[in-house]
C-alpha cells in the first residue's frame, strides 16, 4: 500500500543563482548534496554544465576547461566519486556520437577519452537513448537508437539491443570496451529505457533491471541481468504494473527503483488506445521493491490532476536520488502542433521517501551556568530538527489548554521562540570550493581556525604521584567542572626557525577549538570523527560533565577491572569554517553501541527544546508540554505544538540534563539519537587558554598562548597535553590517550622531538596531532583548548 507521507512533494522556488532554461533529454548525477546537470535540448542542444546545491538552494555554472564536450541530448551520465562519464547521444538533429567524455569535477577539468575496442566485434555505434550503468569499476551499456542513414538530414532509426561493458581505471580513464556473453532470451530493442543495478544485501549477487522504453511502440516489460553469471532473465512481479512507457525515469533507493513519469499510450474511459500513435506525458508514480518483485503504486494514471500539490505530467525530465530524497527537474509536459515545439516545465520539485536516520548524539560546544551552546552531525536532506531534553529536577506541566493548537511541522519550522531558533547558516560558496573539499590536502589556512569553550579540567594536586603509580601509563589531566565566559583566539601562526622540506603554512596548519573534555556523550560535532580515549580516572559520576574528581588519591587506585567502563574519550573533528571547534566528552569505550548514558525505566518526561533549521542550538530554555500529553514523537508524525502557546523553563546551575535529537523531513519524525547527558556550569573556574600559537623549529616545536579572558581569580598554573599513541586503555588498545607535557606558570613549552614522535595522528578529516591547554585557579581546572596542528595528508597506496 501507499504511504501517504510519501506523496508529500515539494516544489523548490527559493533558489538563487544562474537558473538553466527549461529543456528535456538532458541528463543528471549527484556528488554528495550536488546535483549536476548536463545537455538536453528545447531551442537547440545545450552544451553547458550547471550544478544545484541543495543544501544552499544555488545553482552555480560552473568554469570547465580541457576538452570539452559538444552539447549532446538522451546521453549516457554516469558518476564514480568525483568523476563523471558521458557517452553517446544526440549532438545535432540525426547526427549521433559514441564519443566517450570524462570530467574530474574536483577541479571542473573536461578529457575525451579514446576506450580501447572490443576483442571481438566492434566498439559501439553512435547513438541515443541508450542506457549506461555503473557498478563497481565497470559501466553497462544497453541498446538506444541508431541512425542507419549517411546522411544526418534524414532519419532511419534502428532501435538497439546490444551489450557492452567498459572497464575503468582507478581515479581517471579507462581500460576499454569488452562485449560479454551473456545467456538467456536477450531483452528486444528498445531505446529511452532505463537500467538501474541493485545489490541484494545478503545475497550479494548485482543485477541489472531493464524497464520499458520505446521500439516503435511504447514498453513495460521488466528484464533482470545478473551481472555475476550474465544470465537475462524475465522475473515475475506482483501488484499493478505501470503503463507501458519512456522517457520516464528509474532511480534506486533502498530495496525500491521508484519509476516517475514519460510517455504512455493515450487512453480512452481507462481502455487503452488500440494503437500506440496516440500518447501523452504522465505524472504517475510507482516502485518496484526489488527484493519482493512486487509493484506499489503511489500516483497511478487516474489519479493524476492538474493540482499544484505535486509536478505536473512530464516526459524527457531528470531525476537524481540525494540521500532518500528525489530530485526532479525539468522535461516536457507536451507538443504544440501549432507551432511545433516542445513545451518544457521550469520547476524543481523533490520527494521524500522514508523518514531520516537517527543523528549523532547531541555534543556541547560550551556550557555556562544556565545554558549550552549544542551541535550535532548533519543529516542530510531534512528539513529540520526537533530537539528534546529532560532532568531530574521537578518542574511544572503547562495548562492542557497549552497544546490545543497542533499544526504541521513542515508548515514552518521557523515558528518557535526567537531565543531558542537558528538560522541554517550554511556557508554558499563556489562550486568547485564544495567539491575540492572531497580531494583535501590537508593544509589549513589561518580563516580555519577558531576557539570554542568547553567543560573545566579539576584541580589535581599531585600529577607527579599518578605517574609513580602508573608508570607505564603516561599522566593527564581530566575536566571535571564547566567553566563560564568567553574566550578569544588569534588565529596566527608562526614559522619559526630552519623548516625541513616544507614550510609550515604547506605542511602544517593550527585547527584550535576550546573544549570541555567533560562535556558529554557524543558523537562528532559534523563531518567526520575519531575519538581520542582520555586516562581512565574515578569519578563521582562518570555519565555526566562537571564529574568531580573524588580526591587525588583516586587518581592512583587504577584498575582495568573496576574502571573499564569510565573511559573518557575525545571526539576530534573538522567541519565548515564556522565549524572548526569541539568539546571532549565522557563516552563508553564504544560509542556507536554502547552510550554512557542511557535511558532509564520510569525516566520523566521528555521535553521540546523546540524545532531547529540548523544542526546547533543556543538551549537555555525548554518547553513544558501540557500535563498529561506525550512527546511531540508520540503525538503524530507530522504534527507539534505551537510553542508560543506553552510555558517555559529555564535551566539552572549545577544540573544534570539529557539530551536526544531527531530529524524532520516530508515524511515526518525520525528515531530519536542515543542520549547525552550534560551537565551545567559551577561559577568560579576559570576561561580556557587563548591565542595559541605553534611554531616549528629543526628538532621541536614552541607551543604558546595567552591567560584566559576569565581567569575568576589568580591563574596558579597551567597544564599542556598531547595525543599519544603508545598507551593503551583497557580493552581498547587502538585508541590513543592524553599524555601531560608541560605543568607550570609560564605561558609557553617546547614539546620535544621525542615526544611528537609518540604523537597520535588523527585521519578522520585533516591528519592533526592534538593538543590540550588548560589553566587553574583557587578553584581547580577550567575548560581546555583544544589544538590540532595539521599535518601533510600522506597519500594511501590503496583505496
Amino acid at each position: 500500500m501507499a504511504a501517504p507521507s510519501l506523496l508529500n512533494w515539494r516544489r523548490v522556488s527559493s533558489f538563487t543563482g544562474q537558473v538553466p532554461r527549461a529543456r528535456h533529454g538532458h541528463r543528471a548525477v549527484a556528488i554528495r548534496e550536488l546535483m549536476i546537470i548536463f545537455g538536453g535540448g528545447n531551442e537547440g542542444i545545450a552544451d553547458e554544465l550547471h550544478v544545484y546545491n541543495t543544501v544552499t538552494n544555488q545553482w552555480f555554472l560552473p568554469a570547465v576547461r580541457g576538452d570539452i564536450p559538444p552539447g549532446c541530448a538522451a546521453h549516457g551520465f554516469v558518476c564514480d566519486g568525483t568523476r563523471i562519464l558521458v557517452f553517446g547521444g544526440m549532438v545535432e538533429y540525426g547526427r549521433y556520437s559514441n564519443e566517450l567524455y570524462e570530467l574530474q569535477a574536483s577541479r571542473w577539468l573536461w578529457k575525451k577519452i579514446k576506450p580501447r575496442p572490443p576483442a571481438t566485434g566492434l566498439p559501439p555505434c553512435p547513438r541515443l537513448g541508450h542506457s549506461f550503468s555503473l557498478y563497481g569499476n565497470k559501466c553497462y551499456l544497453f541498446g538506444g537508437l541508431a541512425n542507419e542513414s549517411e546522411d544526418s538530414n534524414s532519419n532511419v532509426p534502428r532501435y538497439l539491443n546490444d551489450f557492452y561493458e567498459l572497464e575503468l581505471q582507478h581515479g581517471s580513464g579507462v581500460v576499454g570496451w569488452s562485449i560479454p556473453v551473456t545467456k538467456g532470451v536477450v531483452p528486444s530493442p528498445r531505446e529511452s529505457h532505463t537500467a538501474v543495478i541493485y545489490c541484494r544485501k545478503d545475497s550479494g549477487t548485482p543485477k541489472m533491471y531493464i524497464f520499458g522504453g520505446m521500439c516503435g511502440s511504447r514498453l513495460d516489460d521488466l528484464w533482470q541481468l545478473d551481472l555475476e553469471t550474465m544470465s537475462w532473465s524475465q522475473p515475475e512481479t506482483k501488484g499493478t504494473v505501470p503503463l507501458p512507457r519512456s522517457l520516464h525515469t528509474a532511480n534506486v533507493i533502498g530495496n525500491k527503483m521508484y519509476v516517475f513519469g514519460g510517455w504512455v499510450p493515450q487512453t480512452t474511459n481507462n481502455v487503452e488506445a488500440s494503437q500506440d500513435s496516440e500518447w501523452r506525458c504522465t505524472s504517475s508514480f510507482s516502485y518496484l521493491n526489488l527484493d519482493t518483485a512486487e509493484w506499489t503504486s503511489l500516483v497511478s494514471d487516474s489519479q493524476e490532476d492538474k493540482k499544484n500539490s505535486r509536478p505536473r505530467p512530464r516526459a524527457g525530465h531528470c531525476a537524481v536520488a540525494i540521500g532518500t530524497r528525489l530530485y526532479f527537474w525539468s522535461g516536457r509536459d507536451g507538443y504544440k502542433k501549432s507551432m511545433n515545439n516542445q513545451v518544457c516545465c521550469k520547476d524543481l520539485w523533490y520527494l521524500d521517501t522514508e523518514k531520516p536516520p537517527a543523528p549523532s548524539q547531541v555534543q556541547v560546544i560550551k556550557a555556562t551556568t544556565n545554558s549550552f551552546q549544542v551541535k550535532w552531525d548533519e543529516v542530510p536532506t531534512v528539513e529540520g530538527y526537533l530537539l528534546q531534553l529532560n532532568t531530574d529536577l521537578p518542574y511544572q506541566a503547562a495548562s492542557p489548554d497549552a497544546h490545543a493548537n497542533l499544526q504541521g511541522v513542515q508548515a514552518d519550522l521557523s515558528r518557535q521562540a526567537s531565543n531558542n531558533t537558528l538560522p541554517h547558516n550554511m556557508p554558499v560558496s563556489h562550486l568547485s570550493q564544495e567539491l575540492l573539499k572531497l580531494e583535501d590536502t590537508g593544509n589549513s589556512t589561518e580563516s580555519d581556525h577558531k576557539v570554542r569553550k568547553g567543560i573545566a579540567i579539576k584541580s589535581q594536586s599531585d600529577h607527579k604521584e599518578f605517574e609513580r603509580h602508573v608508570p607505564s601509563i603516561p599522566p593527564f589531566a581530566l575536566a571535571t567542572h564547566v567553566a563560564d565566559g568567553s574566550c578569544s583566539v588569534d588565529m596566527r601562526k608562526k614559522n619559526e626557525g630552519a623548516q625541513t622540506s616544507k614550510n609550515v603554512s604547506e605542511s602544517y596548519g593550527l585547527d584550535l577549538r576550546t573544549v570541555h573534555p567533560e562535556a558529554a556523550v557524543s558523537s562528532a560535532i559534523s563531518g567526520t570523527h575519531t575519538m581520542v580515549p582520555q586516562r581512565i580516572i574515578k569519578t563521582e559520576s562518570t555519565n555526566t560533565n562537571g564529574a568531580v574528581v573524588k580526591d587525588e588519591t583516586s587518581l592512583t587506585a587504577f584498575s582495568g577491572k573496576s574502571e573499564a567502563d569510565e573511559a573518557f574519550v575525545q571526539p576530534v573533528t573538522k567541519g565548515s569554517s564556522a565549524e572548526t571547534q569541539d568539546s571532549a566528552a565522557p563516552l563508553s569505550k564504544d560509542t556507536t553501541s554502547k552510550p554512557m548514558t542511557l535511558e532509564r525505566k520510569g525516566e520523566r518526561q521528555w521535553c521540546d527544546v523546540g524545532i531547529f533549521k540548523s544542526n546547533t542550538a543556543l538551549v537555555n530554555q525548554f518547553y513544558l508540554l501540557p500535563k498529561g500529553k506525550q512527546d511531540i514523537s508520540k503525538v503524530g508524525n507530522t504534527d507539534a505544538p505551537d510553542y508560543s502557546l506553552l510555558k517555559q523553563q529555564d535551566l539552572v546551575p549545577g544540573t544534570v540534563y539529557r539530551f536526544r535529537i531527531a530529524a524532520i523531513n516530508g515524511c515526518g519524525i525520525g528515531p530519536f539519537s542515543k542520549i547525552s547527558e550534560f551537565k551545567t556550569c559551577i561559577p568560579g573556574f576559570p576561561g580556557a587558554p587563548c591565542a595559541v600559537r605553534i611554531s616549528k623549529n629543526v628538532d621541536c616545536i614552541h607551543l604558546s598562548w595567552e591567560p584566559p579572558a576569565s581567569p575568576s581569580g589568580n591563574i596558579l598554573e597551567y597544564s599542556a597535553y598531547l595525543a599519544i599513541r603508545t598507551a593503551q586503555v583497557p580493552d581498547n588498545p587502538s585508541q590513543p590517550m592524553f599524555m601531560r607535557i608541560y605543568c607550570g606558570l609560564k605561558t609557553s613549552c617546547v614539546v620535544t622531538a621525542g615526544q611528537l614522535a609518540n604523537a597520535h595522528v588523527d585521519y578522520t578529516s585533516r591528519p592533526a596531532i592534538v593538543f590540550r591547554i588548560s589553566a587553574k585557579n583557587e578553584k581547580g581546572y577550567g575548560p581546555a583548548t583544544q589544538v590540532r596542528w595539521l599535518q601533510e595528508r600522506k597519500e594511501s597506496s590503496s583505496k
